[in-house]
């Protein structure tokens, strides 16, 4: 989730592309460009096309360029255009470029910036830093990659790339790309609740009462947002799904909600939606004015609930909130890895987890292979909050229970070897049809 100077700079960036004057480019496959930019390629077989795009004054002054680069018909291609900057260590540095592309399939895989630190004899410090296409430039058209890094010790330089490969037919063109020296991003503290509780009913109203308690527990433990278990409405009543599921909104979101306002929190919780003639298993994220944010629909269904008549949903929903970046899924998701997947390829840096029971090791797993921290709240699961590696922050031991981490999402995970992974992953992962 990007904070207002960020986005005032996403969008003077993607105005380069936008409002440019007439472009009247350089000959095709010229190298000749601006402030030291120099094409390369590993071999001259796999090289781009690579031409350097101006924009003139009325006086034939360069007020633009742009940097292009297209395939040549083989999904080999693989090329960049390079420069070198001075740094300084400890200092902190923005980048920001923006970059118009066409006819790529996989959009992160092909089209992608990466800033390498070297010391003063050109040999590289740590590891190289993969900048993220930006969520508000993930429409059609225009689009920005963005991050600010730490120059790390030792560095005396920065050597920014703009790549393009693996496309045979695609194209880019990169336009104002630049390191600029900036402060210490802000932290961006958040306190995660769960809650362990098994509701014993025996009416739906009764067991909403008890979790409305247990919010103003976590609520009171300073909590930005706080994850109750699947299917609250239908655990210890002895009813079935189709005896509780409600409108969404609804009797239960209004309880919820109610107490979400009276505590000024989030609150996600599994209840169960009918609509029309369809019973779904939701988790409904409440805002801390009280209102519906939104809903999941469990995706993963085990054989029990297809038996029960529950039908599955197919959309992977994100929000933004106070707590960052937001999504969820239910129980029996979290044994299939596309959910976690889909979730944060949408930019989810916290999945919450209502679980009726399973595999504690898969949880975690979904935690690392996406980066995200993962909140789970369960009966036959152990209630607990997981950092980006897998780690438990915070595990209940007694029912009934509130547990609470504080996490700083500005805070990067660096693995060894590895560096960032979280920014590596859509760069080298499975093809996945370009950003969303």
């Amino acid at each position: 989730m990007l904070h207002s100077s960020e986005r005032k700079a996403v969008l003077s960036i993607l105005l380069l592309l936008v409002s440019s004057p007439t472009l009247r480019g350089a000959a095709e496959g010229s190298t000749e460009a601006p402030d030291g930019w120099r094409s390369f390629s590993v071999r001259e077989e796999i090289a781009p096309r690579f031409w350097v795009e101006k924009s003139f004054d009325a006086t034939g002054g360069t007020v633009d360029y742009g940097l292009g680069l297209a395939g040549r018909g083989s999904e080999a291609v693989d090329g960049r255009w390079m420069r070198t900057v001075p740094v300084e260590p400890g200092k902190f540095y923005d980048f920001r470029a923006a970059f118009l592309a066409k006819g790529v399939e996989s959009l992160e895989r092909s089209v992608l910036a990466r800033v390498v630190f070297q010391n003063a004899a050109g040999e590289q410090v740590g590891q190289p830093e993969y900048p993220s296409t930006l969520p508000e430039a993930r429409a059609e058209g225009p689009r920005a990659a963005g991050a600010v890094y730490e120059a790390p010790a030792g560095a005396a330089k920065a050597r920014i790339e703009l790549h393009l490969r693996w496309t045979a037919h695609g194209e880019v063109v990169w336009r104002g790309a630049g390191l600029r020296e900036t402060q210490k991003p802000a932290k961006r503290a958040v306190r995660l609740a769960a809650v362990n509780h098994r509701p014993r009913g025996p009416t739906v109203r009764a067991n909403l009462e008890k979790f409305a308690a247990l919010i103003e527990d976590a609520a009171h433990q300073g909590a930005d947002i706080v994850c109750l278990p699947e299917g609250i409405t239908v655990a210890g009543t002895g009813k079935k799904y189709a005896d509780v599921a409600e409108a969404v909104p609804g009797p239960s979101t209004e309880v919820l909600g109610a107490a979400a306002a009276k505590n000024k929190l989030h609150v996600a919780a599994g209840i169960y939606e009918r609509d029309g003639s369809a019973v779904y298993n939701v988790s409904v994220l409440l805002g801390p004015d009280g209102r519906l944010l939104g809903k999941y629909r469990k995706v993963c269904l085990p054989r029990e609930e297809i038996d029960g008549g529950i039908t599955p949903g197919e959309e992977y929903p994100v929000f933004d909130t106070r707590a960052g970046r937001v999504g969820m899924m239910i129980c029996w998701d979290v044994h299939f890895p596309e959910v976690a997947r889909e979730l944060s390829h949408r930019g989810a840096e916290l999945i919450l987890l209502p679980i009726w029971g399973g595999n504690e090791t898969l949880a975690r797993a979904r935690a690392i292979e996406n980066q995200v921290y993962l909140v789970a709240s369960g009966y036959d699961f152990k209630t607990a909050i997981y950092d980006r590696t897998g780690k438990p922050l915070a595990e209940a031991k007694s029912d009934p229970e509130v547990i609470t981490a504080e996490i700083d999402l500005s805070e990067r995970t660096l693995w060894p070897w590895l560096g960032d992974f979280r920014a590596r992953i859509w760069r080298e992962g499975p093809a996945s049809g370009g950003a969303k």
